[in-house]
Formats: structure tokens, sequence, C-alpha cells
């Protein structure tokens, strides 16, 4: 069953049909379109830097071309084509960034000049514009007639639409199904879909479960007819196409021989919050151009014509946002067969998409793309009503702004923070965000901050190239660029100091799961990859595949007794891995499964001196003899009692100290007292990941993936399919019997200056696109620019020559052996 009867849900009706489920039905309130699909502009932009949004958008437009055909049913596609206006340096690199990320996923993207965007737009003033991009696919359809189009395409194929039904209540039964009940009858079924759109909340509530979606007003213009562009139509000369400066935060597209702009404002309101009035149908609020007269008078300057008509008609209505701004597409924790595909900000665009995916994950078990992107799960408990005003007000108003990697938004912070928080504050914490968690990304020196030469920017509306109110009300110390910024140097001082003596993180943030009972160690050994622990304090990295063979899930598990196991898994994916283990775990009281994540905090201290230091605060021995790498135990670190595992993320002899959260301030004061007759120093996430990169350490979302096969990924050492059934075990088989597509490579990537691979790059070979880098950074400790990739097979053998193009521009890249620093664990193991 489908609740929710716009686009989005209509699609995913469609498409559940399309995959042979004949026996589906859609329950609409209203009438079809009645809720925020009636009064979108209909746009159809492919620009995403999200992998996963951006094959899902990818998708739609595909399918919007062929419907029409198929259905018999007229959609209004016009593709027209899109350009993207740069008036900033940063600005043409973001779009060359994502021109690298549209190579790689099959999307065209055509660079302008100033001249060339002249010669498409004529009405548009080129002054100040050092560049664009096109996207030739792109363009607009009209939303209504795509939605009957998706309905009857679904009827043919059987499915059933019940308009003007109301869902009052879902109940679970005895046998495990769903009953929906209605104002027209019950209706019984295996799963449920949520795409309710501005009740997405509502609808959550009725389940059981907070859904992080918060609608917000937009508003755009419609203008009356132009005589230029009536008599470019009269003269059958082509629409100039979708027009957006981004710099100027809008869009602008011709209509029935007008304009329609539509700015994304700061100020603009969340709306709904506690879900639309029952009665509400087509519903507009009160325009407020007042809220849009900055953005106006840019649209004036660049595109003379809007302001020479009147104004025929202002839509004001809600759109549905998530705290990222991109959609949540997937299975509600907790529950089983219950799915959202809710938070649809450009829902037009993605439907089909979201669509295809979700009824693809709902009848095959699995989605054909890695959705982590959309995921529900990757919002937790903290993501409640107050938080989501604020982020969804936030994301609304960043739609346009520059999304740097490095981005970190500055809305509902602090929120999650550790007890070391101010200590690391202190001590000059630039604080970054996971999970709603305060984390520092790198340390900047007593007193430091931006100088205004740092935060120069050319004169547009979105000008800012750093947060303007850093959350912790510190100066801004951290510029946001594509390239090598001013925190560059500071990182690499953290990496070589952390290699030649010793250094403490905070990554309190980790999942952490305790897994005890009789059934504990069958069920955890048919869960993963790898073969469990057999001694007690002994440690394994372990994979949780997906049903098709790629990789789901990654947990460090320490053996802490017979029946009891000790899970770590990266602080992102909590909720996500907490459902897959939870939804897994047998119901006949074999296993008792806890999330232990907000008891226990996290310290890593890490470096050749770490093991001197740690001796002098425990008498347990840490000799390597006693305490060899991957193994751990409860030891006391003063009065503290803590389990201290031999593992860490940068490739140093290093421990981590997973102790009682009350205890850690404690810990810390004992730990940095001590520690500075050895040197001892702070150092943050970014230093970690330049130095795991140096590893060829992989992660999930990144090189580990479900579109990855654990043997394309190179867990060789970590997959046993000999050692009995796991999840996922027959498909890998298969997969590696059929024979692979990808290969894992580290690369050196040579005559780099000032811009690291960051990820989503593509890699050529001869000008063929051949793969994709998944993680780069520039090694401080073996002085080269690295990159992690996935490369055709054949290419993948070392000293293999290839292309990686960063921000627009060739670098010979050589592929080289794993682990370029310290390839025999030395160091770790030491």
């Amino acid at each position: 069953m489908v609740i929710g009867g716009g686009v989005v849900g209509v699609s995913t009706l469609y498409h559940l049909a399309k995959k042979g489920w004949s026996d589906v039905v859609l329950i609409e309130r209203k009438e079809l379109t009645s809720g925020s699909t009636w009064h979108a502009a209909g746009l159809l932009p492919l620009f995403n830097l999200s992998y996963s949004v951006g094959q899902i958008h990818k998708y739609s437009v595909e399918l919007y071309k062929s419907l029409e055909a198929e259905t018999d049913q007229p959609v209004g596609l016009k593709p027209v084509s899109n350009i993207r206006l740069a008036r900033s340096k940063d600005r043409m690199d973001e779009f060359l960034y994502y021109k690298g990320v549209a190579e790689t996923i099959g999307v065209k993207v055509n660079v302008l000049t100033p001249d060339e965007v002249k010669e498409i737009w004529p009405l548009c003033e080129t002054d100040g514009i050092i560049g664009a991009i096109q996207h030739p696919d792109d363009g607009y359809i009209q939303p209504a007639d795509l939605t009957q189009a998706l309905a009857k395409g679904a009827r043919a194929m059987g499915a059933e639409i019940n308009r003007f039904t109301t869902v009052t209540g879902v109940e679970r039964t005895a046998a495990g199904k769903w009953l929906v009940k209605t104002d027209k009858g019950d209706i019984t079924t295996d799963h449920v879909v949520c795409a309710t759109g501005n009740f997405a909340r509502e609808t959550g509530k009725m389940f059981g479960i907070e859904v992080p979606v918060i609608p917000v007003e937009h508003q755009y213009i419609v203008t009356e007819p132009h005589p230029e562009i009536v008599a470019r139509h009269k003269a059958g000369l082509p629409e100039m196409g979708v027009l957006r400066e981004s710099d100027s935060s809008w869009y602008m597209r011709e209509e029935n021989g007008g304009l329609i702009l539509g700015p994304y404002e700061i100020g603009a309101p969340c709306c709904y919050v506690d879900g639309p009035d029952a009665s509400s149908e087509y519903e507009l609020f009160q325009e407020d151009l007042d809220r849009l007269a900055p953005y106006i008078e840019t649209a004036i300057a660049r595109v003379p014509a809007f302001g020479e008509v009147g104004i025929k008609k202002v839509y004001n209505g809600a759109i549905a946002y998530t705290p990222d701004g991109s959609p949540i597409v997937g299975p509600a924790w907790d529950l089983p067969n219950v799915w959202l595909n809710e938070g649809h900000s450009f829902g037009i665009t993605a439907a089909g998409g979201a669509g295809w995916q979700l009824a693809e994950w709902i009848v095959e078990g699995e989605p054909s793309i890695d959705m982590i992107g959309v995921d529900p799960r990757r919002f937790g408990p903290y993501a409640g009503r107050g938080y989501l005003r604020t982020k969804t007000e936030e994301a609304y108003a960043n739609v346009f702004t520059m999304h740097y990697p490095d981005e970190e938004r500055q809305g509902a912070r602090p929120l999650r923070r550790t007890p070391c928080y101010d200590r690391m504050s202190e001590l000059g914490a630039v604080f970054g965000t996971v999970f709603g968690w305060e984390r520092p990304g790198w340390f900047a020196p007593k007193g430091y901050e931006l100088t205004a030469e740092d935060k120069k920017f050319e004169d547009v509306l979105l000008n800012h190239n750093h947060p303007a109110h850093p959350a912790d009300g510190k100066p801004p110390r951290e510029k946001w660029s594509f390239r090598r910024s001013n925190y560059f140097k500071y990182v690499g001082e953290e990496c070589r100091h952390v290699m030649d003596a010793v250094g403490l993180q905070d990554m309190s943030p980790f999942a952490k799961f305790e897994v005890t009972g009789p059934g504990a160690e069958a069920w955890l050994d048919g869960l993963v990859a790898n073969k469990l622990p057999k001694k007690t304090g002994r440690i394994a990295l372990t994979h949780m595949l997906s049903k098709n063979g790629g990789v789901r899930a990654e947990f460090t598990i320490m053996k802490e007794g017979e029946g009891k196991y000790y899970l770590v898994s990266a602080g992102a994916m909590e909720r996500h891995d907490f459902d897959y283990l939870t939804k897994l775990r047998p119901r006949d009281g074999s296993v008792d499964l806890q999330k232990v994540t907000t008891q226990l905090g996290v310290l890593v201290v890490a470096g050749p001196r770490s093991r001197e230091l740690l001796q002098k605060l425990t008498d347990t021995d840490l000799s390597n003899a006693a305490f060899p790498w991957l193994s751990g135990k409860t030891v006391s670190i003063g009065w503290a009692e803590t389990r201290l595992l031999r593992v860490n993320f940068v490739g140093e002899l290093g421990f981590e100290l997973h102790h009682p959260i009350e205890t850690q301030n404690y810990l810390f004061d004992l730990i940095m007292k001590e520690g500075a007759a050895y040197g001892i120093r702070p150092f943050g996430i970014k230093t970690m990941s330049s130095l795991s990169v140096e590893k060829s350490y992989r992660l999930i979302g990144r090189e580990l993936s479900i579109e990855y096969s654990a043997y394309e990924s190179a867990l060789d050492r970590f997959v046993h399919p000999n050692k009995g059934a796991f999840i996922g075990r027959d498909a890998l088989v298969a997969w590696r019997e059929r024979g692979f597509k990808n290969r894992f490579v580290t690369l050196e990537v040579l005559d780099v200056t000032d811009c690291d691979a960051r990820g989503s790059e593509p890699i050529l070979k001869n000008g063929e696109l051949v793969g994709r880098v998944t993680n780069g950074t520039y090694g401080w400790r073996i002085g080269k620019s690295i990159a992690l990739a996935m490369v055709r097979p054949d290419l993948g053998e070392v000293g293999s020559e290839l292309d990686v193009v960063i921000l627009g521009r060739k670098h010979r890249a050589i592929v080289i052996p794993e682990s370029p620093y310290d390839p025999d664990n030395l160091r770790l193991r030491a």
C-alpha cells in the first residue's frame, strides 16, 4: 500500500506495478496532486553533488521522456536545457567539481563562455559572468500531467487508486501484517509506503516515529507576457531554457510568453509544523514580496525584461524539507515493512527515480544503486521538532549556496557535545558535526582567525566562504574551498605529530553496541563475512554484506567472553546499523542487543609514544607480547575503568579508550597532563582522514557500497565464504563467477599544486571513462597527493597510468601498491 497521491506516491505505485506487483493500492485523502505537486514549477534540475540523488534525478528525466508514449497521456515535457551562471571563482570551481561527478554517473554537462550564454539566452546580460555550465537534457514538465500519466500507467498494470479516502490509523496484526484503517474501510497489507509530503510528520506519528521533515514556504512569481518572448515564439525560435543565477539564489524560465522567477531566500519560514489542516487542499499562503526584494533586483539586472512586464501571479506554497535538503527514501527504522518516500524538496525531479529505487528495495530486498545519501536512518532521535524547524529553514536558504566539501552549517549547533567539548575548544578545536555530535575537525593556533583577505569574496548575494557566525561563538577560523585551504598546513602539522610523537582524539560519536546471550556467537557469525574472534580479548574487523554481495555495514567486533561481544561502527551509521541489527535479531530470546553509544566515550591515543604514555597510567602490561595488535581488555587508566582496544584508524601504534562517559574529563585531563612530557597534542577528523587514506583504509559510502562486491573493494582477507552461511555469501560467490566491473586501487596523483582529489572525480584512460575516485588527500607522511578509486579491473595493476580530472584539469595518476605508508604494518604492530 502507498499512502499519498502526489507525484512521489504515484510514481512509487507505478514502479511497484512495473516490478510485477499488481496487488498494490494507493490511498489519497483528496484529489491526486492536491498537496504540493499541483503548485510546483515543474523544474527538472539534474545538478546535485550527491551520488544517490544524482542517480535518482538522472533516471527520472530519462523515464519522463518515454512516459507519454507508454501511457498515451501528455506530460508536458520541455527539454529546453538549463544554464547555471557563475559570478565567482569558487562557484566555477563548484561547477567544475560537479561536472566530474556528473561524468561518473553519465549525465552530460557543457561548460559555456559568457558569449555562448548570450547566444542561447539573448535576454540575459552577461556582465560579471565568468562562466557557466549547461545541462542539455534538463528542462521542465507539467507536474499534474506527469502524475496523471504515472497513475494511468499504474492502473494499466493492475494497480488500484482510491481518492478521497483518508487514513485514520494503523495497527500491527498478530500475523505480522499492517492493518491500515481508513474512513472507507480497513486494508490489510504486507508493506506500507508513506509518501505524504506535507503530512509526513503526522503520518509518522501514526506509526510512532518522528519523521525528520518540515515544509518551508517557497514563492515564485509569474509575469505577464513580454513582447520579445512572444515575438520569439512567433518566429519559431526555441525556448531559452531554464536560467539559474546561483550566486543570486534564483531560477528563471519562460511561461506562456512571460517569465517565472523563483528565489530561495533567507528568512522563508517553515510551515505545517504540526501538519496541515484536515481540510487542506490546493492550499497557498499569502505572498510576501518584500522578502524577495534583493533577489528580484538581481534578476532584473541580469534579465531586464523581467522588470518590464507586470506580475500575473505569485505562488507561495509548501515544499517539504529535511535537515540536509536531500529526501528520505528507504526503510523506516524500528518498523518492519514500513517505507518512507518523504522530504522531497525537488519532488518532480526525484519522483521517478525515488519510486524506482524504493520499488527495487521492496521487491528485490535491496536497491540497485547506493542509497546511503538519502537513507531515512541518516538522522537520529536528536532530530526533533525544534531542531527540524531550524535546520529545514537553513536547508531552504542554502539551496543555491556553494556546496563546499568542507562546509559545516551552523544551524541547531552545538547540540550533542561530549564532556571534553569545552576542553577541546580551549585547545583550538574547529568543530564539524556527525549525527548531531560536535567533533573536532582540526585545531587552530591560539588566537588564530581568518583575515579580511581570507574572507574577501566577489560582490554577490551568496558571498560566504566561511561560517559567518560559528556555532562555538569564536571568530571564523576556517575558509571553505574546493582547493587546499587555510587549514591545510595545520592538518599537516597534526599528521606529522601523530607520526613522530603522540596525539589525542575524541571519537566518542562512534556507534557502540553490546551483543550477549547463548545465541550471540551463531547469530553474529551468520551476519558478517569474516570469522569472529575465537579468543576472549581478540578483535576482528568484519563486514555485513547486502543481499547482493555488496557491503552494507562495517563493525569492529571484540569478544569479551562466551556469548558476549562488543561492536563498534561509524557514528554516522548508528541508526542505520542498529536498525539492521534489531530487525535481524532472533526473536527466541537467545540474543540480547543493547545500544550503548551515549553511555561510552572514546578517546584515541595514537603515535609511536602512545604506549609509553599509557603505560605510565596503568599497571596492566601494555607490551607488544602482553597486549598485541587487534586485542582488547578492561584496564584501569588512573582511577577509571576502560575497555582498552589496540586498534585505530590512523596507521600508527595506538589505542582506543572506551570509557564510561562520566569519566571522560578525568581521563582527558590525566592523559593531557602526563602526556605533556611526550609532547602530546590533540588532532581532529581531517587529520585522521588524511592518515587513513595513506593506509588505503576503506569507508562505508565510499569504497564500501552495495554497488561494489566485497571482493571489488579488496576485502578478500575479511571474507570467508567457506566458514558457513552468512548474509550475501551465495550472491557474492555468484558475482565472482560472473566477473567484476570494478577494482579497488590506490593512486599517486601527479602535478598537483593546490587541489587534491576528494572523491567522485572521473578517471580516464585515453579519454574514456574507466573509473571514479572514492577518496583523496595529500599524504603528509609520504609527501604525495594520493587517491583511492574504483577502476576497470584490467587497469588495476601496479604501474598502470591513468588520468584523474580534478576541477576540470587532467592529472596523470599511477596505480601504486596498497597502503603506501607502512605497507607491512610495522608501526601498527610495534
